[in-house]
């Protein structure tokens, strides 16, 4: 939107928002790396609108691809279908931008006969396309030249690639250590026995203990934060298909458990 504001025709910009709030785009699709719109003007037939942006080459993307590997919350941001906000220090590894940082950077065409570009056709599949990065933030990945799936694909491999280089050094350290102090350590009895994990030493007074529904964003799976799950490029949606639905479960029985835990209601004796 900061891109679209700054171009200094402001009138053209007052027509073209217009044309995206009154419905005049018709259309909105991908064919490849390009953006494809029909825009409904003056004339009879709908105007043709194409947007691209500079595709990235395989060298920048290997840049970009090791930056994201080597910091462990853009890699499970971006593997549970989340853009982090700093993205674009990844992207300064290879001296390239994933957002355009000006107007000229995003190549377009219209099939009117107005000689400005952007024209108020153009300037309307800005506006809608603003929504759509919003809704899809892998649609700019797409038009620098990686598919959603492909971008997943390619950082799964390398995250596992680097975890199974970590684990190596790390048997190999432990591996270097004498094996009397290896046995030595102390362990806590609870790591022994998962059963114990959940229990307290000792029964809390009732007078400490307050039930409260959680405050939206404040679960148990919020605060764990994004869960390195593994990708199937054949179901890109699945796994944040699959937290949603864990989501609505743990809800279901949190309130399960509260009722429980306050007792049966007023009048009820059963």
């Amino acid at each position: 939107m900061e891109l679209i504001n700054s171009y200094r025709f402001k009138k053209r910009l007052e027509r073209a928002w217009e044309y995206a709030r009154s419905g005049n785009v018709t259309s909105i699709r991908f064919e490849g790396r390009r953006v494809h719109a029909r825009v409904q003007g003056t004339d009879e037939e709908p105007y043709k609108v194409k947007l691209w942006l500079d595709v990235l080459q395989d060298d920048d993307w290997n840049y970009v691809l090791d930056a994201l590997t080597q910091k462990a919350r853009w890699s499970a941001q971006l593997l549970a279908g989340v853009m982090p906000q700093d993205i674009e220090r990844a992207f300064a590894a290879s001296g390239k931008r994933l957002f355009p940082f000006k107007l000229q950077e995003v190549r377009s065409e219209c099939s009117c006969p107005d000689k400005a570009n952007p024209c108020k056709h153009v300037s309307a599949v800005y506006y809608l396309m603003g929504d759509r990065f919003s809704e899809d933030p892998f649609v700019l990945f797409q038009m620098r030249g990686r598919t959603r799936a492909q971008l997943l694909t390619d950082l799964a491999k390398r995250r596992r690639k680097a975890l199974a280089k970590q684990a190596r050094q790390a048997a190999a350290k432990q591996g270097s250590q004498p094996v009397a102090a290896v046995a030595l350590q102390p362990v806590h009895p609870a790591i022994k026995d998962p059963n114990r994990w959940w229990r307290y030493g000792a029964a809390l007074d009732s007078d400490l203990v307050v039930i409260t529904p959680a405050l939206e964003g404040d679960t148990g799976l919020d605060a764990a934060g994004p869960l390195p799950l593994a990708e199937e490029p054949r179901f890109p949606e699945a796994n944040l298909h699959f937290l949603e639905h864990l989501k609505a479960h743990g809800q279901q029985l949190a309130a399960l458990a509260m009722a429980k835990a306050m007792g049966p209601a007023n009048g009820d004796d059963s």
